[in-house]
């Protein structure tokens, strides 16, 4: 597509399916910037999207896009990466979404158990997955670790930099590093949490 899009409608589907909510991902940004408008016409009444690359989604763009949205009465979330999306009493269909679908912030369930001198991670539930499937690859390379953090965060960070994370590298003029890592510090306080919440049970 050329740089600059002077009439989007030529390149918008002439019709967007019936649906509640939309997730719009390497999507161009002048047609970004149409898109609540398509979707309001269409019925759609929630708009997603993830900000994998600040490139392609800067923020003074993101901040246009939520203006409009909130001019066509669209719920709207800009998560960064797509892996920190939650559910939100101001947003229902968003929330309904991240839900019913079980996917966005992850969410996990462990069990541990004593091995000698060492707790180790026995089983692990996925009940919300990052988008991309990681969750599930880092929550099975899990399973029989140390739960002692030097050993637990090298395990997770090995784990999820094996995974292909959607995510760039390059540093985030907002959050000062890659949205990358911020993915990986997200599953890693998951854990951590499900950890600390196992124990509150056994205890």
């Amino acid at each position: 597509m050329p740089a600059f899009i002077d009439s989007p409608e030529k390149y918008m589907p002439k019709e967007i399916p019936k649906a509640d909510l939309c997730i719009s991902s390497e999507t161009h940004k002048d047609l970004l910037l149409e898109l609540p408008r398509r979707l309001q016409v269409a019925g759609v009444r929630a708009l997603v999207v993830p900000v994998e690359d600040f490139v392609k989604v800067p923020m003074g763009l993101r901040k246009q896009v939520e203006e409009k949205c909130q001019e066509t009465g669209l719920e709207c979330a800009f998560p960064k990466p797509f892996c920190s999306l939650e559910p939100s009493q101001d947003k229902p269909i968003i929330s309904r979404f991240v839900n019913e679908m079980g996917i966005g912030k992850p969410q996990l369930e462990i069990s541990t158990v004593q091995r000698g001198k060492n707790e180790v991670i026995e089983s692990t539930v996925v009940r919300r997955s990052a988008p991309c499937g990681s969750t599930w690859y880092v929550a099975k390379k899990l399973l029989g670790v140390e739960t002692t953090r030097e050993i637990l965060y090298d395990a997770i960070a090995k784990a999820h930099h094996s995974y292909p994370c959607t995510a760039t590298m390059e540093i985030d003029p907002e959050a000062k590093e890659p949205i990358l890592h911020i993915g990986g510090y997200t599953i890693r306080k998951e854990v951590e949490k499900a950890l600390n919440k196992q124990l509150s049970f056994t205890r």
